[in-house]
């Protein structure tokens, strides 16, 4: 089955969350990557090396049974890419939790720390468990779609484990198999390189060279010109407790999905779940990163429902009303609730 979404007619001029506003609504918490638990401040100041990682959650009046819905972030933006989709979602979708991976936004920013798909997939456990997760629907947006896929993979190879029950998930402009990856020189590759670095050290001082370079990397669409305000908000989320080296250090993602290309592959993970966890891929029509991955998916897992958004690799900025109907009709189909949308968002 495929869905394509029409241009998006109520986009205007968003009134946009700014960095400040989307961190003061989360918390920064305990967390021991080594042991991969969430830890209360009196065990965390007995345990050498523990970090503190943000996230944000609406659970007000959850009961034990809910299905939650899981954002997983893209790269570089972290949790702060779902700002503008957020605000557009209906208040009482959830209970919702944001994950931001060790590296990203306000979370901390550790010096040679191994950065890597299983370590931001037992974050996601580890922050299920601290909240009781029992089932979820979860959402990945960009890189954050191999953290899923290892998550769905853990399900499968261990069906007994104590971990919650992933509802569905949805892959919005994700690397789902690793000989579809398309990113252009300007993208991860150069990101990843010594030049790479060099450019990640200036960006921390200066918006106006992360710009250059953002520009550059082809993230938008032709017809799609974000505003200098716009970008420096993502700059400053970036920037959050001396990130930007991240841009360099957490590139190579695609080269760890060709190393894992068979148990991170989207067809074989299918087949083996035989529909007992519905599947839905989104892409958008002139993302250069990513666009291979749509054609695969339709070839490769009929089974999934394909929906196709205009615009760029950014949809979460571009067109986040047309992914937020999307999210909010599959976390309202697999029982994530309520999911009536307030008179704000209506007017929109």
């Amino acid at each position: 089955m495929e869905e394509k979404t029409k241009p998006d007619m109520r986009r205007g001029d968003l009134v946009r969350v700014t960095a400040d506003a989307w961190f003061a609504g989360g918390q920064r918490i305990w967390y021991d990557a080594t042991s991969a638990d969430v830890l209360p401040d009196d065990e965390a100041a007995a345990r050498p090396g523990v970090l503190k990682v943000f996230e944000r959650t609406t659970t007000a009046g959850t009961d034990a049974d809910a299905v939650w819905l899981t954002m997983l972030p893209g790269f570089p933006d972290g949790s702060y890419g779902w700002a503008q989709v957020d605000r557009l979602l209906p208040a009482g979708l959830g209970p919702r939790l944001y994950v931001e991976p060790v590296g990203q936004g306000d979370s901390d920013k550790p010096k040679r720390y191994p950065h890597s798909t299983y370590g931001r997939a037992d974050l996601v456990e580890a922050l299920w468990r601290h909240h009781g997760v029992g089932r979820t629907v979860v959402v990945s947006f960009d890189y954050g779609s191999l953290t899923l896929l290892e998550l769905l993979r853990r399900q499968v190879v261990e069906p007994d484990r104590i971990a919650p029950s992933i509802a569905a998930g949805f892959m919005v402009n994700g690397g789902l198999f690793a000989d579809a990856h398309s990113h252009p020189w300007q993208g991860t590759p150069m990101l990843r390189s010594p030049l790479g670095a060099l450019g990640a050290r200036g960006s921390q001082h200066s918006s106006a060279s992360f710009i250059r370079g953002w520009k550059q990397a082809r993230m938008y669409s032709r017809d799609y010109h974000p505003s200098q305000t716009e970008l420096v908000e993502l700059w400053s989320a970036l920037v959050r407790r001396g990130g930007a080296m991240f841009l360099h250090d957490g590139a190579g993602f695609v080269k760890e999905h060709r190393r894992n290309a068979t148990r991170w592959n989207l067809a074989a993970l299918a087949r083996e779940l035989n529909g007992t966890v519905p599947l839905y891929v989104g892409g958008s029509d002139e993302d250069p990163y990513e666009h291979r991955q749509l054609t695969a998916a339709r070839e490769r897992v009929p089974e999934a429902q394909i929906i196709t958004f205009p615009g760029g690799h950014l949809t979460t900025s571009e067109h986040p009303n047309l992914l937020a109907d999307a999210i909010t009709d599959i976390a309202s189909r697999h029982g994530v609730g309520p999911g009536t949308p307030t008179a704000d968002e209506t007017s929109v």
